[in-house]
């Protein structure tokens, strides 16, 4: 690792006020080499793993129930939204690991060494907000479907989602490709389970390949508007941009032009495939939806409870409910893993504040677990269902103040040198960003209207 004088020499710009600080996560800055000189494959390879950890919070329960009411609501017709979705997320995901590796901050350092004191201090409070928002939501996912698969009443199930933070220090302690071993295992488990449901589903192909095509009825029929608003909206995770910006630079790759612009190359590629299999997730749950449920007249199915209890007798199969329970289950405990890696990353990176992994994570955690403790006692079943809502409210909340920054950082000629956004990529980028801020402007409107009865 370089020591701190290197590091401004190598990354120091004209439109940074500042050399980057003490890396976040510093424990695996630069702690997976790459070799220089290896063939393509074996660069890929040592590449991979970062892409998936992002993807992951695209698959996370939080987006579950969208798919689940796309697909039982209006059959394949969602599909293109769903592909949309995921090529903005594509784009986005591509900028965050680029200002990594380009500049050696994160996001949030960016955000510091940019805006004002008071400024930052917000946009970290928001970040917070949204991080546990989503922290929350995970080990809601998860209690559920431990509920779902072993009968543990829901307060066990978010206090034993809870402890899986032992788990990631365990596992960085011995080195970040543990993580991303872990969390590639849980995915290729999500996405197993999901390609048995489509088979047992046996959904009509043609319809498949017809729901690719964008229809005009998306955009007439207020009700597929609204679930398509839902699932363009609110896709990207906010903290995955801060994550992606960070752990890009566990890598070690040569510090000049040539090696970033190849880190950026193979980086890029590991992110593209990551968050292609998160289309197949999402694509396939709404699919096993159409296919089950809008095919035979239920058109209700919008919670994953619902679901659960509804799959094995319509479709006839036994184990089809025990399969997408444990897909949700391995789904929560991904996006728990790398929510707490987004906070380390976040208070670091805004506050120069160096606590120990333990302390932070904990800290985290307990924010997420405080209110999921006492809506389980308080309300249920019922009660989880509103504050998974509630969750994504505030996710929507915070989305537009990580976007708007990572394109104008991005964008800066100033800030990125010769790797600053070309005209395409940066009008593009721009438009993605006005595009995800109004439609999650309009979704919050419409949820308050909806809270409020007006």
């Amino acid at each position: 690792m370089p020591n701190s004088s290197e590091t401004g020499q190598l990354y120091s710009k004209a439109g940074w006020r500042s050399v980057p600080a003490r890396p976040s996560l510093s424990e695996v800055h630069r702690s997976l080499l790459v070799p220089p000189s290896a063939s393509f494959m074996r660069k890929l390879l040592a590449f991979a793993g970062p892409g998936f950890l992002v993807a992951v919070g695209y698959m996370d329960p939080g987006n579950w129930a969208t798919d689940l009411a796309g697909g039982s609501k209006y059959n394949f017709t969602l599909l293109s939204v769903i592909m949309m979705s995921n090529l903005m997320a594509i784009l986005l995901q591509a900028l965050s690991l680029k200002l990594g590796i380009v500049t050696g901050r994160d996001l949030a350092q960016a955000c510091r060494d940019h805006f004002s004191r008071p400024v930052s201090f917000v946009l970290w409070v928001i970040c917070e907000l949204a991080i546990a928002a989503c922290d929350l939501a995970e080990i809601i996912g998860s209690a559920i479907a431990l509920n779902l698969l072993f009968h543990i009443p829901l307060l066990a199930g978010v206090c034993i989602t809870a402890l899986d933070v032992l788990l990631v220090l365990f596992l960085q302690n011995k080195g970040f490709r543990y993580i991303e071993a872990l969390v590639i295992t849980l995915i290729a488990v999500i996405g197993g389970c999901f390609a048995w449901e489509l088979i047992a589903s046996r959904p009509d192909v043609i319809g498949i390949a017809k729901g690719f095509i964008p229809s005009s009825q998306i955009v007439t029929d207020p009700g597929m508007l609204y679930i398509s608003i839902g699932i363009l909206g609110a896709p990207v995770m906010p903290h995955n941009l801060y994550l992606h910006s960070s752990i890009v630079q566990t890598r070690r790759y040569e510090l000049n032009a040539a090696g970033k612009r190849q880190a950026i190359k193979f980086a890029t590629i590991d992110s593209t495939l990551a968050l292609m299999f998160a289309l197949f997730i999402n694509a396939a749950i709404l699919i096993v939806s159409a296919a089950t449920f809008y095919t035979r007249g239920r058109n209700d199915v919008a919670e994953i409870q619902d679901a659960y209890k509804l799959l094995s007798p319509m479709l006839g199969i036994t184990g089809a409910s025990t399969l997408f329970a444990l897909a949700l289950l391995a789904s929560g405990q991904n996006s728990t893993l790398t929510g707490t890696l987004a906070g380390q990353i976040v208070m670091e990176g805004f506050l120069n504040i160096r606590l120990r992994p333990w302390l932070r994570r904990l800290i985290t955690r307990g924010i997420a677990i405080i209110p999921a403790i006492i809506v389980t006692v308080i309300s249920g079943e019922s009660g989880t269902t509103n504050l998974l809502v509630l969750s994504q409210v505030i996710l929507s909340l915070q989305l537009s103040f990580a976007v708007f920054p990572l394109v104008m950082f991005t964008s800066s000629k100033l800030k990125m040198g010769e790797f600053a956004n070309g005209p395409t990529v940066k009008y593009l980028a721009w438009f993605i960003a006005i595009v995800i801020g109004s439609l999650n402007a309009w979704l919050l409107v419409q949820t308050f209207r909806s809270w409020f009865g007006t």
